[in-house]
This record gives structure tokens, C-alpha cells and sequence, in this order.
């Protein structure tokens, strides 16, 4: 006999079937703006890609929401889930700042190295999460990739006051500071836990929306 919340044995749902669950839809509509995010990072229009950057963030935080405030979820959906999500985050906050960085740079040789150190980093954060979890109940050991995209979203309002070659080495140092953030012994809240931090990144996400349309215009 088995209970509500566990898969009867011996049967596999769909692959495709899992799109129907709430929280993998917000962490594909996330993949969606980080598609996007990276598409106008390669075109060089970065305002456009800081737009798909933050909102890729916010569905990321929606996903862990709805998930916690679903009732009847079997255990095969939550693993999925949790496996979709480190996925999805290596993209979104290790390949997307990475190909942003790298067109920033104009494809210069001296960039690679910084690439490196941040997909290292983001690969080697998502599998020390996966493996030991929370440091406690509401902690991260290490910042946690999401503050990345985050961080270079406000940093990019002040790409316009400094020259590119400059601005280019500020955001080399704060991709490397953001990478040994990532992988350092550090405890940080997980912010996404707390309703009222939902409610905070929203207005932050449409505000740098707004003013990010506004220097599109």
C-alpha cells in the first residue's frame, strides 16, 4: 500500500510529463529568458540582456515558491525538480555571464581564463549543493549563483558612465570576486526562502526592467 505522496512502483511516468508541473514551468520559462538573455549578449545589445538576466532569476526564485506551496507532490517530482533546477542554474548563472562577459570583451583571448574560473565555479557550487545541501536551515555555504546575475544587473546601470576598456576591467574583477564568493567558506541566508525577499525581488526585477526598456528607447 502506498501513500499519497509516493510513486507507485514499477511505473515511469512520461519524460514529457513533468512540463505539466508548475514548478518546472517557471524553471523553463526561466531557461526561456536566459535564452534570450545570451542571444542579445552575442548581438551586443546588453541592456536587452540584463532584462532576460534578472527575469531569469526571478522565475528561478518562483519555481522554489510554488513548489514549497503545492500540496500532493510525489517524490519523483521534487527529485526531478531539483534536478531541472541545478540544470537550468549552471545556464543561466554560469553560461549566460560567461557569454555576456566574453562579447563585452570583444572575444578577446584574455577573457577565457575568467570564463573558466566561473563555470568552474558555478559547476563546482551546484555539486556541493546537490551533495551536502544547507549549511542549516535557512544558510548557504558560499553565495549562491542567483546573487551573480543579481550583482551584474545593478553593475551594468553604470556601463555608460565609464569608457568600454574600463568598464571591461571593472566587470573582469567583479566576475572573479563574485566566482571566489561562490566557492568560499562563507554563510549566506537563502534569500529566496522568505516571502518578504520574494516581494523585494519583484519590484527589483521590474525596476530594473523599466529602467533597463528606458535605455533601450
Amino acid at each position: 500500500m502506498t501513500s499519497g505522496n509516493e510513486e507507485p512502483q514499477g511505473l515511469q511516468p512520461a519524460i514529457i510529463s513533468y512540463v505539466n508541473d508548475l514548478p518546472n514551468a517557471c524553471s523553463l520559462a526561466g531557461l526561456a529568458c536566459t535564452i534570450s538573455a545570451i542571444y542579445f549578449s552575442i548581438l551586443g545589445i546588453y541592456y536587452a540582456a540584463m532584462i532576460g538576466m534578472i527575469w531569469a532569476v526571478a522565475f528561478d526564485w518562483a519555481d522554489g515558491l510554488v513548489a514549497r506551496r503545492m500540496k500532493g507532490r510525489i517524490d519523483s517530482d521534487r527529485i526531478f525538480g531539483g534536478q531541472l533546477d541545478l540544470v537550468i542554474d549552471i545556464v543561466s548563472y554560469g553560461v549566460a555571464p560567461a557569454i555576456l562577459l566574453l562579447s563585452y570583451g570583444e572575444l578577446d583571448p584574455i577573457f577565457l581564463p575568467l570564463v573558466f574560473v566561473m563555470l568552474a565555479a558555478a559547476a563546482i557550487r551546484l555539486s556541493y549543493f546537490s551533495t551536502f545541501g544547507l549549511s542549516d536551515a535557512s544558510q548557504y555555504t558560499g553565495l549562491a549563483l542567483d546573487n551573480n546575475n543579481i550583482a551584474l544587473v545593478f553593475l551594468f546601470l553604470f556601463e555608460s558612465a565609464f569608457p568600454h576598456e574600463v568598464f571591461s576591467v571593472v566587470l573582469y574583477v567583479s566576475a572573479l570576486g563574485l566566482a571566489a564568493l561562490n566557492v568560499s567558506q562563507i554563510k549566506t541566508p537563502k534569500l529566496s526562502g522568505l516571502p518578504r525577499n520574494v516581494y523585494l525581488l519583484a519590484f527589483y526585477t521590474l525596476g530594473m526592467t523599466g529602467l533597463y526598456g528606458w535605455k533601450l528607447l
